[in-house]
């Protein structure tokens, strides 16, 4: 065969070929993911990525994943979640309220996935658990009713305090309720509560000098403030806290009670798998979480001279020692 010959054969053989190796390629969507990372995000990505590999969804052969960390700075978010909205993302997944108001707020087109929000309705993320309408809809991880029963539960550990700040993250739109919870609670048990409003990590140390001046029992922290830093302060200053994050506690915090995280984190990709096979956010009434957890630190509370009662620790569903 001549080599001309040679060369139109395979050549024009070949001409059809490449367009059905292209065609047997599946197609991957794109799945943003924002968070805000005041806490170590990788246990809730993964958690979603479980899920997601369940209902048969893997990455890197018909997903993939545009990941967005903001770090801990709210001030971040509105940036990163426009970056998701420029890639088109088919979907954003994204956890705690700051973040997710941010997606909201960047976009009206693309559906958004709640990993966990702290009560959408009041903080206007949905219309309604039933019928969320718009284009959020998801897991609802925190309650205002969870504060309060933070307070409870510190109440127990330190049974002769009068008087309870709480850390408030006000650039959180979901600060309000939180708060208005603990203070219901607080009048319930008898407990003074002390607002300390926190705009940034920055007034983190004043916000800890004015609770020592105050001589305050207990601190209850928003979630959504920077784990890290406030737990060393916690410690410096020798003062018992909790958050409902159960990362708080196991991080170094004295104790934690809250939503099962890594649990909504998995069934978010069941919201995720119904918009991709055409369902729309709107349809999808919000997920309540069905399963808590007490978490308690050991060690903390070795090093902040407390005694747990025994009846609080047979309680705990995870002891740090």
């Amino acid at each position: 065969m001549k080599r001309r010959e040679f060369i139109m054969l395979f050549g024009g053989a070949a001409a059809p070929w490449l367009p059905m190796v292209a065609r047997a390629q599946p197609k991957k969507n794109q799945l943003g993911i924002l968070v805000l990372g005041s806490a170590d995000s990788t246990p809730l990505i993964n958690s979603l990525k479980e899920g997601l590999r369940l209902l048969g969804h893997v990455e890197g052969e018909n997903v993939e994943f545009q990941i967005r960390s903001a770090g801990g700075s709210t001030a971040r978010l509105p940036l990163l979640a426009h970056e998701l909205v420029e890639l088109n993302v088919a979907l954003i997944v994204a956890f705690q309220t700051p973040a997710i108001t941010a997606a909201k707020q960047a976009t009206t087109g693309i559906p958004i996935i709640m990993g966990a929000s702290g009560d959408p309705v009041r903080t206007g993320l949905v219309a309604s658990l039933a019928r969320p309408a718009g284009n959020v809809t998801g897991m609802s991880g925190v309650s205002g009713e969870l504060g309060g029963k933070n307070l409870q539960l510190i109440c127990e550990v330190v049974p002769t305090a009068g008087r309870v700040g709480v850390l408030v993250n006000v650039p959180d739109p979901f600060h309000k309720p939180f708060l208005e919870a603990i203070q219901a609670s607080g009048r319930t048990l008898g407990i003074e509560i002390r607002p300390l409003m926190v705009t940034g990590i920055e007034q983190l140390d004043v916000a800890f000098s004015d609770i020592e001046e105050e001589r305050l029992a207990a601190v209850i922290v928003q979630p959504t403030l920077p784990h890290r830093r406030v737990i060393e302060l916690a410690l410096k200053h020798r003062l018992p806290t909790i958050a409902p994050n159960a990362d708080y506690a196991v991080g170094g915090g004295l104790m934690s009670y809250s939503a099962d995280q890594l649990a909504l984190a998995r069934e978010a990709a069941a919201f995720v798998d119904k918009i991709l096979k055409g369902r729309k956010p709107a349809d999808l009434p919000v997920q309540l979480p069905t399963k808590f957890v007490l978490v308690i630190n050991l060690k903390t509370a070795g090093a902040l001279g407390l005694t747990i009662p025994p009846t609080l620790l047979a309680r705990a569903d995870e002891v740090i020692e």
